[in-house]
Formats: structure tokens, C-alpha cells, sequence
């Protein structure tokens, strides 16, 4: 009966699972600083950057607030 059920649930939300569209993303890079808070560079020169793959929210809606008293 477990299995039963187990297979019915993943029937039903699987497919809405994998239908739902994939989240935008952005880059975002950061520069590298040193403890004294100097940029670090490499051997050519170019400062160091770490980066991270974010996903951008989307924002809510904001009405108008009546103001407070």
C-alpha cells in the first residue's frame, strides 16, 4: 500500500515539479582584498575577483499606505 502510494504522489508532482520554469539568474563578481584591504592581483596584473551565480526575485507589488497617526 506504501508503494502504491509513493508511486501515485510521484506521478502527480513530478511532472509539476519539472514543468515549472527555471529561476533567472545573474553574475555577480566581487573584487578580492587582502587583509589591509588592498585589492588582490595576479601575475599580470588583473585584480582577482570571486563570483557567484545568484537568481534574481522577482519583486512584489507595493500599494500605497495611508499614513500613520
Amino acid at each position: 500500500m506504501k508503494q502504491f502510494l509513493c508511486v501515485l504522489f510521484m506521478i502527480t508532482v513530478l511532472p509539476v515539479w519539472a514543468d515549472a520554469s527555471p529561476k533567472e539568474t545573474a553574475k555577480v563578481c566581487v573584487d578580492q582584498k587582502d587583509k589591509e584591504g588592498k585589492p588582490v592581483t595576479d601575475a599580470k596584473g588583473t585584480v582577482k575577483q570571486t563570483c557567484k551565480t545568484v537568481k534574481k526575485h522577482d519583486k512584489l507589488p507595493v500599494s500605497d499606505q495611508p499614513p500613520k497617526k
